[in-house]
């Protein structure tokens, strides 16, 4: 494939100039990088980040989707750095006056010129309200939402000189990934969604006293400015002045544990991106930042965790196939066999190890690597799922590395069981379900009467569906068009030669004109099969 050809092919297409300018630089990138000798994931990465904060916010939900690329893409991608050069501060001053309509000093009394954090979306600087109250302003940078959909959509027509092969090769469906990822952009692009998220989640954690988020201030709140309180605290990563704060690490690790368990089991609304950065500590309580990028697990999906955590505690393969199933949407037909053998084969590699160093995040990733190879697609919560829990596992491990995730986990969901279980309701339901075998075994007699009668008379009907069976079908089913192709040759063949005996005009060559075709569609027909043997070799 030649990049200047494929360049100038799509550049026909656009006749923004802009877009054309944009497009080239795309291109010179990936020349630069040399894609067309094969993608791997540094080289992915590193295109990624030359093309810009755009990309690189692509590139981060990229990693979280392990169910389109490959586990050590995913991983790789997770590198991507967050920060982005800073606008200019008059720049910043400008978007917040066009917000609100007026000077900036009206509404603030100071804003800090050194920025607290900037990436690239959106850069957050710390300011005084003219009442006094301390906060953070987020600021969206101008023009994001134009650049970044102009950026997709060449990305969509260009899509052809970027495929990304994992070792199996298999390709990855980029316009599928670039689709949601421009759902979750445009999520994030918009402050007053962000603003519903930590209301939410407040709301979902107002009995839990030692976690909270910061306050949102929402008459100053708009769809590219966020003002919330200042948190004075610490980065959970900062040991050495959590320890003189007197803090104790196992109860800070222990609590976040919890508390994101909380947020997965029962909430099924938990924080997507836990990075160190996004969790202080302040007067001994968890604070959750930038909470932008929210993950949903619906009632299904947390029952379908739930057992899989069990089977792998049981050893139970047939159970844990059946949380996989029930975790995704099969998009075609599902080799039964081959999949109960991959998940006994990862049950395998956890049979002799120890629950307390089981890695969720890994166990999470493997099962979603099990749902690409067999085409089985997964919801959008459980990708964010399986890239949080990554995540938060490893700011435990860092942060407070005698505390397990795995086994707050599992504490929770026998915590859960034993806090749901009621014996009046399981009694109740005890009845409901042995009056209705009772009911049920009633009808047995009449339905065997039914089916033996119907065998007499030669209307029973068996649907058989026998795994693995549509290899040999396909094969018997090609072997027979083979011999359907050779005996349309034979007959051609005998009837041309038929028609050559005869005085038959018109003629090419002497030969019957009616001939003539029939010894070229035999000859085409001929090839044909000679080919397709060939190419089966």
């Amino acid at each position: 494939m030649d990049l200047d050809k494929v360049w100038q092919d799509i550049r026909l297409s656009i006749d923004d100039a802009g877009s054309a300018a944009r497009l080239k630089e795309m291109v010179n990138v990936l020349r630069a990088r040399d894609v067309m000798r094969g993608m791997t994931p540094v080289k992915l990465r590193q295109i990624l980040e030359d093309l810009g904060p755009t990309f690189v916010k692509l590139g981060q939900v990229m990693s979280m989707r392990p169910d389109f690329l490959p586990q050590e893409y995913c991983e790789e991608l997770m590198k991507l750095q967050t920060e982005a050069k800073p606008l200019p501060f008059e720049i910043i001053l400008q978007v917040i006056e066009q917000e609100y309509n007026r000077r900036w000093d009206k509404v603030f009394s100071f804003i800090d010129r050194e920025v607290l954090g900037s990436a690239s979306i959106a850069q957050v600087h710390r300011a005084e309200l003219v009442s006094g109250d301390k906060v953070v302003v987020k600021v969206q940078r101008p023009g994001i939402y134009e650049i970044m959909s102009k950026d997709i959509v060449l990305l969509k027509r260009a899509a052809t000189l970027v495929k990304v092969l994992s070792r199996s090769q298999d390709v990855v469906d980029f316009g599928m990934v670039l689709d949601e990822m421009w759902t979750i952009a445009k999520q994030e692009m918009d402050f007053l969604i962000e603003a519903d998220h930590i209301e939410e989640f407040r709301h979902l954690n107002r009995d839990v006293d030692y976690v909270s988020c910061p306050e949102v201030y929402h008459s100053l709140t708009t769809q590219h400015i966020l003002v919330m309180e200042y948190i004075d605290g610490i980065p959970i990563d900062h040991f050495k002045e959590l320890r003189a704060d007197g803090l104790d690490e196992v109860r800070i690790g222990t609590r976040l544990g919890e508390n994101y368990v909380k947020q997965i089991i029962e909430d099924g609304y938990f924080h997507a991106d836990p990075h160190p950065g996004n969790i202080w500590i302040r007067n001994g309580r968890i604070v959750w930042l930038d909470l932008g990028m929210m993950g949903r697990l619906s009632n299904r999906d947390r029952t379908a965790i739930r057992k899989a955590v069990i089977a792998l505690a049981n050893h139970d393969t047939f159970e844990m196939k059946a949380a996989v199933l029930a975790l995704g949407i099969p998009k075609g037909k599902i080799n039964h066999t081959a999949l109960y053998q991959d998940i006994d084969t990862l049950m395998e590699q956890y049979s002799s190890l120890d629950f307390s160093s089981l890695r969720m995040g890994v166990l999470t990733h493997q099962i979603m690597n099990i749902l690409r190879v067999h085409h089985i697609a997964c919801p959008q919560g459980l990708s964010m799922f399986a890239r949080g829990v990554l995540t938060v596992e490893g700011v435990m491990r860092m942060c407070c590395p005698k505390v397990s995730f795995v086994e707050i986990f599992a504490k929770s969901l026998s915590f859960d069981f034993r806090r749901n279980f009621h014996w009046r309701d399981e009694l109740d339901k005890a009845k409901r379900e042995g009056y209705l075998l009772l009911r049920k075994s009633m009808q047995l007699p009449e339905q065997i009467s039914d089916i033996i009668k119907m065998t007499m008379s030669g209307q029973t009907k068996v649907n058989l569906d026998v795994t693995g069976s549509e290899e040999p079908l396909r094969q018997l089913n090609q072997m027979i068009n083979r011999v359907i192709i050779a005996v349309l040759c034979a007959a051609l063949l005998l009837g041309s030669s038929t028609i050559c005996t005869t005085n038959m005009t018109p003629k090419i060559m002497e030969i019957p004109f009616l001939g003539f075709l029939g010894y070229m569609a035999a000859l085409i027909l001929s090839l044909k099969l000679i080919l397709d043997i060939n190419r089966r070799r």
